[in-house]
């Protein structure tokens, strides 16, 4: 249930189970609230080529706003980010109409609550919702169903099915370190006494031991009698290399996820990079995936066919990602316009997705020829005039 499976460590991992792995829920956390964070707007492709922002959508307003009744937009997109990271098949959500085929809201389906059922027998995905073990499941269209698939290769399994050893190696790893300082005694194992000994004696001597090397004592050296013997059975963590196994986890989670190890707290000694290069990876190759994939699902579930046929596409804004960059990108924009490679009103819309601007789809260098009389983004200024009174 709930995408359990059994691991070579010996502990089931489920996507709840994983979400106790510190690494496992920094990376799921990491991608999942950046995702929420962003605003989403729809635009439309206007006729010169140009996309214009529609900011009085209606969709716009579920997925900045609110998508129903009760929850915040940046809860539900983070919590749907969340799903398809941990749950089989991934996310799902009900889309809920109203008579005229207009959206009216959102409904996530909680994985706890209710399960999907996805059957891909005819290639196109159908949908079946089984909330009670008693009902029977109820089939819903695929157009009523937003659907963020499982990064995973294998959808039955999810993401944390086809890591779980992974995963429970690491889960294990935290249980070994807790076990260890529950135990307190270092090296732990069996204490063998004489026969001879009366339970009063071997009771002072078990109480003796333990005071002496558990919770704040552990860790001390064993003092022992000539007659008492101690066999270690337990690895201490020198020996087990824990340290080492814990640094090689993290990387292995970082892989699972895609995410640098730098995001789940780990310093990187080699890592020489500046914070913007740092934040245009995470944007490039841990968040642009899902992002696309979100947007396009928006895309074709949210929008009618006549909207779609009219160029109206729903897109996630990430210009506040790269803030920390935000003068090497207007140095970059700018110098673009002055060689004349974009126009103004490109440089506005690659940079920070603006809309145009009168005079903006020129493409002259603002610093010359444009400032001049007879300039073209200048045509019908003042500064013609003012340039011929001068002369």
């Amino acid at each position: 249930m709930f995408g359990a499976s059994q691991t070579l460590a010996g502990v089931t991992v489920t996507p709840f189970s994983a979400m106790h792995a510190a690494p496992v829920s920094c990376a799921v956390r990491t991608i999942a609230e950046a995702v929420s964070s962003l605003p989403v707007k729809v635009f439309k492709q206007t006729d010169t080529g140009r996309r214009e922002e529609i900011a009085n959508h209606p969709i716009a307003k579920l997925l900045n706003e609110a998508p129903n009744g009760w929850q915040p937009a940046a809860t539900f997109k983070r919590l749907m980010t969340m799903d398809c990271l941990l749950q089989p098949y991934g996310a799902f959500c009900q889309v809920n109409r109203v008579g005229d085929g207009r959206v009216y809201e959102l409904l996530r389906l909680d994985p706890r609550l209710s399960s999907v059922v996805v059957n891909y027998a005819n290639y196109e995905p159908l949908y079946a919702l089984k909330t009670s073990g008693n009902d029977a499941a109820r089939e819903i269209p695929a157009s009523q169903i937003l659907h963020f698939a499982s990064p995973a290769y294998d959808q039955t399994r999810g993401l944390i099915g086809e890591n779980r050893d992974v995963i429970g190696l690491a889960i294990v790893l935290e249980r070994f370190a807790n076990q260890l300082f529950l135990n307190g005694a270092k090296p732990s194992g069996i204490m063998s006494v004489p026969k001879t000994w009366v339970k009063e004696t071997l009771d002072k001597a078990k109480a003796g031991f333990s005071a002496s090397h558990s919770g704040s004592s552990a860790g001390g050296t064993a003092w022992i009698t000539d007659d008492m013997k101690f066999q270690q059975l337990m690895l201490s963590a020198t020996d087990a290399q824990y340290i080492e196994l814990r640094n090689f986890m993290l990387g292995e989670i970082s892989r699972v996820f895609k995410v640098s190890p730098h995001l789940l707290m780990v310093s990187e000694r080699n890592a020489a990079r500046s914070i913007e290069a740092l934040e245009q990876e995470f944007l490039s190759f841990s968040l642009l995936p899902h992002l696309i994939a979100q947007q396009q699902e928006f895309t074709l579930k949210l929008l009618t066919e006549e909207e779609r046929d009219a160029g109206i596409t729903i897109e996630f804004d990430t210009t506040h990602l790269v803030k920390a960059d935000f003068l090497q990108r207007s140095q970059a924009l700018q110098a673009a316009v002055s060689s004349r490679i974009m126009t103004p009103n490109e440089a506005r819309d690659l940079g920070w997705s603006l809309g145009p601007i009168d005079g903006g789809n020129v493409l002259e260098n603002p610093w010359t020829s444009s400032a001049h009389a007879g300039g073209k983004l200048n045509t019908g200024n003042d500064n013609n005039d003012q340039e011929d009174t001068a002369q």
